[in-house]
C-alpha cells in the first residue's frame, strides 16, 4: 500500500471515530494554496480543523509530535482561508484537534491540541 492509500485509510478510521464520538465530518482533505487540512468537522458549536498522524512503530516518536510549530501555523493559515471561502465570519468558534493512529488500531484524540487564530 502507498503512503497515500495508508492515508486515506487512517483519515477514514479517525473520521469513524469522530462520529462516534458525536462530532459531525464535514468535509475531508480541504486544500488552498497554503496547505491542506485533513478533517473539517462541527461539534456542537465549534468548527473543528483535524490533523490526522500515523506511525507504524514510536522509534521517530509518537504521532501527534509529528505536528511541529510550523505545521501548526500552516494549518492556522489555511484554516483562514477555509472560514473565507466558505463565508464564515472570522469570529467563528474554532479548534485544532490533533488524532492519532497507531497500528495496533489505537486512536488517541487530542482535542484543542495547539492555538487559537
Amino acid at each position: 500500500m502507498n503512503r497515500r492509500s495508508v492515508g486515506t485509510e487512517y483519515e477514514s478510521r479517525a473520521c469513524e471515530y469522530l462520529e462516534s464520538a458525536g462530532i459531525r465530518v464535514l468535509e475531508r482533505n480541504f486544500r488552498s494554496r497554503h496547505g491542506e487540512i485533513d478533517i473539517v468537522a462541527l461539534d456542537g458549536d465549534t468548527l473543528v480543523f483535524a490533523e490526522v498522524k500515523y506511525r507504524t512503530t514510536n522509534v521517530m516518536g509518537y504521532p501527534q509530535e509529528a505536528v511541529t510549530a510550523a505545521k501548526q501555523r500552516t494549518i492556522m493559515n489555511t484554516a483562514r482561508i477555509y472560514l473565507m471561502m466558505r463565508g464564515l465570519p472570522e469570529t467563528t468558534l474554532c479548534r485544532f484537534d490533533v488524532i492519532a493512529c497507531f497500528a495496533d488500531g489505537e486512536i488517541r484524540h487530542f482535542a484543542n491540541a495547539f492555538g487559537g487564530m
